[in-house]
């Protein structure tokens, strides 16, 4: 049976580094079937919404979404389409990979981040001139959720245990539902836990980071320590993402639309193929899955690299060679 793929570069160097990664998949040949769509800020601009209603039916029934970047209209683009396949979780590795300029070379972790809730689901309000009110949701089943697929992610590694992020100690009645409830599946499923408060990590993880594999965050906390973990490993341009639902998931790179080189045919197109190879294994293709991270990992070390790792190659180049490996 062939899959459907939706494919949605977006902006910036999402219409460079998206193209690579089809190129990547297209060379495995696991016989999908692509259909592009478009979103983002050149499309609000000349329809007036940033993500069209076809772009988001297309994501809801495709199997799998391979998404670039949004500019000014991230907002209106990726949390949408994270709606649109009922994400929950957000999986996001931050590995230092050989023959990179990684300022913690022995970094090897995954964050994986609530998806649906916490403060980026919108509750804003203006009350004054002097006054502004953010809302921030946690409830127990979405936490319940997160914690069933932190436990089977463990245990598909061969492992037994997860990090619980969090901020209990200040934020008692959101931060302490989340961690209450994910603790408490965790003890029910007999994986175990340890706790660490969001601030503190961030400290640990820049001055020891081999002491954590996998962490469980809130959404935010997720989202601002994956960043973090980015700056040990060489960049924004190595690490990939998946948003998984129930039933249907995104891949996307964690970088943006990086308006200053866009369109210079330069951008790395390093964690767009290793996004795409997320979702290879995600539907069943475990095996091109690693080969296309194996190609990846072979021209991180070897060359020839962009210019955010030290190179001088263009991101054809970068995705000629990954193909010519595999």
């Amino acid at each position: 049976m062939t899959d459907q793929i939706a494919v949605i570069p977006g902006d910036g160097i999402g219409q460079e580094v998206v193209p690579a990664a089809v190129q990547v998949l297209d060379a495995v040949d696991p016989e999908f079937a692509f259909v592009e769509a478009d979103a983002g800020d050149a499309v609000k601009e000349s329809t007036g919404s940033a993500l069209p209603e076809e772009t988001r039916e297309l994501a809801a029934d495709a199997d799998a979404t391979l998404f670039g970047a949004a500019g000014e209209t991230a907002a209106e683009v990726i949390l949408p389409l994270r709606r649109a396949v009922d994400s929950f979780v957000n999986v996001r590795p931050a590995r230092a990979y050989p023959g990179t300029d990684a300022l913690r070379p022995e970094t090897d972790l995954v964050f994986l981040r609530e998806n649906t809730e916490g403060v980026y689901t919108g509750h804003e309000s203006r009350l004054s001139d002097d006054v502004s009110t953010l809302t921030r949701v946690v409830t127990e089943s979405a936490s319940e959720r997160l914690a069933e697929f932190a436990c089977e992610y463990v245990r598909d590694r061969g492992e037994d245990r997860f990090t619980v992020a969090h901020k209990a100690n200040v934020m008692k009645e959101t931060d302490g539902r989340f961690r209450d409830a994910v603790v408490r599946v965790a003890d029910e499923r007999g994986v175990e836990t340890d706790e660490a408060l969001m601030d503190a990590l961030a400290t640990h993880l820049c001055l020891r980071p081999e002491e954590y594999d996998v962490v469980v965050c809130p959404n935010l906390a997720g989202d601002v320590l994956s960043d973090l973990a980015a700056g040990l490993v060489g960049g924004l341009g190595l690490l990939p993402s998946a948003n998984v639902g129930p039933e249907r998931a995104l891949f996307e790179p964690v970088h943006g639309t990086a308006p200053d080189i866009a369109g210079q045919g330069v951008a790395n197109p390093s964690a767009t193929i290793l996004s795409a190879a997320m979702l290879l294994e995600y539907l069943g293709h475990d095996a091109e899955g690693q080969r296309v991270r194996d190609a990846v990992e072979a021209t991180l070390e070897s060359g020839p690299c962009t210019p955010d790792l030290g190179g001088s190659a263009s991101t054809a180049d970068v995705t000629e060679a990954v193909i010519s490996r595999l």
